[in-house]
């Protein structure tokens, strides 16, 4: 294991990072929060309640970089059936994440977003989703998405009805039907396309997560438990992206062709 990194080292390693280019748009698959709490004798929902430090902390470090978007999987469809219990702790945990971050939301110019049936939410969690989201409408800083009661499947679905009333509404032509049109259905119409997608503590999965949006992201599987997912751990996964050629089906040698001809221009 590779030893943390001294404040000026993370400085200096998040001003590398600042220096290069940065994805506009990433999302994290936030997982190990009960197994951090296992492995210590604490109930699950102490994960839970640890992982909102990293939430914190993580969106701070994106919005600094310059991010465009951050894009949490904070519950998903396929979590409604675990305990009850641990649901309604995690609704709990929800609702004092949107009174607590409100101001620091507002005053960062972060605009809150939510994809997801979150019509599934309970009002008490609802209410204040709405409301932030409401207010924080017209910021122009960075999006952070939360992905609440979320299934990339159960947003395909919605997004196939909706195409499917249109057409036979006379609205829209199967015919005039491409991949950007049927972007436009999605939840994540508004997002920039997603470059990086992370998964924390060691899972190689992508568990419903963004199927269509991550068709050319770049994917980081960290072996890190998401309660200890901070700053160095975003930013070494970042500067991994930094790293890589980004084809998008070409190869390598047209890309380099193209930079050529961009220099010259």
């Amino acid at each position: 294991m590779e030893r943390p990194l001294s404040p000026p080292s993370l400085t200096a390693l998040e001003r590398l990072v600042q220096e290069r280019p940065l994805p506009r748009h990433v999302g994290i698959i936030m997982d190990g929060n009960g197994r951090w709490a296992e492995m210590r004798g604490l109930p699950r929902e102490e994960g839970h309640r640890e992982g909102s430090n990293s939430v914190r902390e993580v969106t701070r470090c994106a919005r600094r970089l310059g991010v465009q978007a951050l894009t949490l999987y904070a519950f998903s469809s396929q979590n409604w059936a675990r305990p009850a219990e641990e649901v309604a702790a995690l609704m709990d945990l929800l609702r004092e994440y949107l009174e607590n971050e409100r101001a620091e939301i507002l005053e960062n110019g972060i605009r809150l977003n939510a994809i997801g049936e979150v019509d599934k939410l309970p009002r008490f969690v609802k209410e204040p989703l709405d409301r932030l989201r409401a207010e924080s409408a017209n910021n122009t800083g960075m999006v952070l998405t939360l992905a609440l009661s979320y299934g990339s499947r159960e947003e395909l679905v919605q997004a196939a009805r909706r195409v499917a009333e249109a057409a036979s509404k006379g609205e829209l032509s199967p015919a005039q039907l491409d991949t950007k049109s049927f972007e436009s259905y999605l939840w994540t119409h508004d997002l920039p396309q997603l470059d990086l997608v992370v998964r924390t503590s060691g899972e190689q999965r992508i568990s419903n997560f963004l199927l269509w949006q991550m068709a050319y992201a770049e994917l980081c599987f960290s072996d890190i438990l998401w309660p200890d997912f901070r700053t160095e751990a975003f930013l070494r996964c970042v500067a991994q992206y930094q790293q890589r050629e980004r084809r998008f089906g070409l190869t390598s040698a047209q890309l380099k062709r193209e930079d050529s001809q961009r220099a010259k221009a």
